[in-house]
């Protein structure tokens, strides 16, 4: 079995010379698929740079990753591209749904250009919506759902795909209290599923219901816990 995410002294530099910005020093990461781990650091700790890192949406300028055993270091822009929409899927703080667009064809949007007929689409959307609890708001448009409901069907779009781990940015930052009690508790549930989850968080209410915290600062990891054995329910 293939770790979802191995790291390897992985370095990021902006610049050159004496202006340069080492915004990761050498960072070494692994997680394993059903694991649910929360990153945190400051603003300014090198936890962004590694969500980009992460994410395929930036590469190292030196050390070794590799996504569900992918290497990602020597791939140009279309690749990384197919890699990130067959690998991962993304779940931002401001949601980025289309708001004219349903909830159930806002999920499908990352199927459109897979080659799959529509009913497939459909139903795979539909299936990734009763994942996450909104079956019955299917034909709802993002102004007719609440904040909580809205970052669900993110959520939904994220996991339409089959993708092998959830990346979080915030996904709680722009939500009250109740709705991001559901959020997280449709990670948990996903997470009880076998679903690999990686949250970047500066909220301790977030990071406490990950099995791990993993902190950056200065570039560098500087711990990396254990704060629950996998499958237990906070």
């Amino acid at each position: 079995m293939n770790p979802v995410i191995e790291v390897s002294a992985l370095r990021k530099t902006y610049g050159d010379g004496e202006t340069a910005v080492h915004a990761l020093r050498g960072v070494d990461l692994t997680v394993w698929p059903g694991e649910y781990v929360a990153i945190m650091g400051a603003s300014g700790s090198g936890k962004s740079t590694l969500l980009n890192m992460l994410g395929c949406l930036d590469v190292p300028t030196s050390g070794r990753y590799l996504l569900d055993g992918f290497g990602v270091g020597r791939l140009n822009e279309r690749q990384l591209a197919l890699l990130r929409n067959r690998k991962i899927g993304f779940v931002f703080q401001s949601f980025n749904l289309v708001p004219r667009t349903s909830a159930l064809s806002n999920v499908e949007l990352p199927l459109v250009y897979s080659g799959l007929r529509r009913s497939e689409r459909r139903r795979r959307a539909l299936a990734a919506l009763e994942m996450v609890g909104l079956s019955d708001r299917a034909k709802h448009l993002p102004s007719e759902l609440s904040g909580g409901q809205i970052q669900r069907v993110a959520v939904a779009r994220a996991l339409v795909t089959g993708p092998a781990m959830l990346l979080a940015d915030e996904p709680t930052g722009n939500l009250d209290r109740r709705s991001t009690e559901d959020v997280l508790g449709v990670f948990d549930r996903l997470n009880s599923l076998g679903r690999t989850i990686v949250v970047i968080t500066h909220e301790d209410e977030v990071a406490e219901h990950a099995h791990r915290v993993v902190r950056v600062d200065d570039g560098l990891i500087v711990s990396d816990e254990v704060t629950r054995a996998v499958g237990a329910v906070s």
